[in-house]
């Protein structure tokens, strides 16, 4: 209720001041911050010389983003840009065999990059749980599937099968355990996608295909194996109507955020700052809970960058990959949280949806959202830290569906029927903001530490309320509205392109 109810322009306008001058006080707070501990000795590994004729340093605390552009940008240029040539002139060429030659290259980039041992181990893998897929027993591609996916996560399987690899060079362990798990979650799209096929089996060159090809191997994203198999295997390749034109814009919407990134981290240094927990203490309760909140974007930013230069890549390949994840600057909901959208559809379609149907019985979406978490944290390494993530937004996601039964009893039910649609938005926007900020201090437990994260709500709940959490509530309240006011429009704008589609 209240999904298309407007508000009065005057009040969205007064939610956008307060957000607007939040953001600003609450970054000026991080900049002040940052630039009294340039010089700290506890945040010298994490900020190094950056921008000499501004006098700027750069926080370089977050391994993956350095990583991507010093030792592995020269490699993802010339790997990706090969991809795209041989691509291409096979597009043109013979369109009916490009799956093939995705293939070919992809195996040949993989050996060169990491030798024929762990190409033999990668080959192992498929082609056990290719064997497995024969039988056409979901049971048996579940335990088959997981067993190996906790091979190279779990010790002592994970360094016994590592060890085969010999040689060593900085990005060897980030290749080998991201191409080993994207390949085991490929594999078992692939054996659950067989045991539903009523006739045959897809033969092992489908997997072989599905599994190597180069974008997707390392970093993902996952895409299941139906999809790529039924879009790689269309001969007539058509764009449509300005999808050049939109890859080319989005290619430079991702070049803009690399640049933006870079010159954030020259004059905010929210990846460093929470390390040194003494100095994080010293901070105002506004600039806390925006260093909270920045960690949250950034990893969304980094996501979003990722994946994004890898789906222009697979559309470039007449592919219609996973879309990048949503903004966390536009989520209040648990059930909309991730990070990576290829994962998070693996996991529905296989686990989530599989087991709580509809979602609409509480006993059933408990035991769904358990089996997703105990998915999710195979998949991200079982640890201490991650089984507590996994807790808390399991808890976050199934206490949504209670409170919305809660709330749908007869006696609320009326009682929200009988209230204005823009009240309903209203009540529902103060709820949505607590959740908010639950998904925020839930994530930062696996962005950061669990220190920083229990300093965090400390803060907020605790020494700081009733003023801070109150405030920070209300102007999370005001960005909520906000949001609501994009998704209503967005809203609107889908009813009217259904209804032009019927006419």
């Amino acid at each position: 209720m209240g999904v298309k109810t407007m508000l009065p322009s005057y009040e969205l306008g007064f939610y956008a001041l307060v957000v607007t001058c939040a953001v600003v006080y609450s970054g000026s707070g991080i900049f002040e911050a940052s630039q009294d501990s340039v010089n700290r000795k506890a945040f010298r590994d994490g900020i190094k010389p950056g921008w000499h004729y501004f006098g700027r340093k750069m926080d370089v605390a977050d391994f993956e983003w350095v990583m991507w552009f010093t030792s592995f940008r020269n490699v993802i240029i010339f790997a990706l840009s090969g991809h795209v040539l041989f691509g291409k002139i096979c597009s043109m060429t013979v369109p009916q065999h490009r799956a093939v030659v995705y293939m070919l290259y992809g195996v040949l980039a993989v050996l060169g990059s990491m030798g024929l041992v762990y190409l033999m181990i990668i080959l192992s893998h498929c082609l056990v749980l290719y064997s497995v897929a024969l039988a056409k027993q979901k049971w048996l591609c579940y335990v088959a599937g997981f067993c190996c996916l906790a091979s190279f996560k779990v010790e002592p399987f994970s360094s016994w099968q590592s060890g085969f690899v010999t040689g060593a060079f900085d990005l060897q362990d980030v290749l080998f355990y991201g191409g080993s798990s994207f390949t085991i979650m490929r594999c078992m799209s692939f054996a659950l996608e067989s045991s539903e096929k009523k006739e045959g089996i897809y033969s092992i060159f489908d997997l072989l295909k599905y599994n190597f090809y180069l974008p997707f191997f390392f970093f993902g994203p996952v895409m299941t194996f139906d999809q790529f198999h039924a879009q790689v295997s269309t001969r007539e390749l058509r764009r449509k109507d300005d999808e050049m034109r939109n890859i080319r814009v989005h290619a430079l919407i991702h070049v803009g955020a690399i640049i933006a990134v870079d010159i954030f981290f020259h004059f905010f240094y929210i990846l460093t700052l929470p390390s040194d927990l003494k100095f994080v203490n010293r901070l105002s309760d506004w600039s806390l809970a925006g260093l909270a909140y920045s960690n949250l974007v950034y990893d969304w930013v980094k996501a979003a960058v990722m994946f994004g230069v890898i789906n222009t890549i697979a559309r470039l390949d007449h592919l219609d990959p996973p879309q990048p994840p949503k903004c966390i600057t536009m989520l209040y909901v648990f059930a909309e949280t991730h990070f990576d959208r290829g994962i998070n559809d693996w996991l529905c379609k296989y686990v989530y949806d599989h087991i709580g149907e509809n979602h609409n019985n509480i006993i059933k979406e408990l035991v769904a959202t358990i089996a997703t978490f105990a998915v999710t944290t195979l998949w991200l390494g079982p640890c201490e830290i991650v089984y507590i993530w996994s807790v808390f937004n399991c808890f976050g996601l199934n206490f949504e569906l209670w409170v919305q039964k809660f709330f749908q009893l007869e006696p609320f039910a009326k009682l929200e029927a009988k209230l204005p649609g823009a009240m309903s938005r209203r009540i529902r926007a103060a709820f949505g903001a607590a959740n908010f900020w639950a998904i925020v201090l839930y994530n930062i437990l696996a962005l950061n530490s669990l220190e920083f994260a229990l300093l965090v709500t400390k803060r907020l709940l605790l020494t700081g309320f009733p003023v801070s959490t109150l405030s920070i509530w209300f102007i999370t309240y005001c960005g909520v509205q906000l949001i609501k006011e994009h998704e209503r429009i967005l809203a609107i704008k889908e009813e009217k392109c259904d209804k032009a589609k019927v006419e």
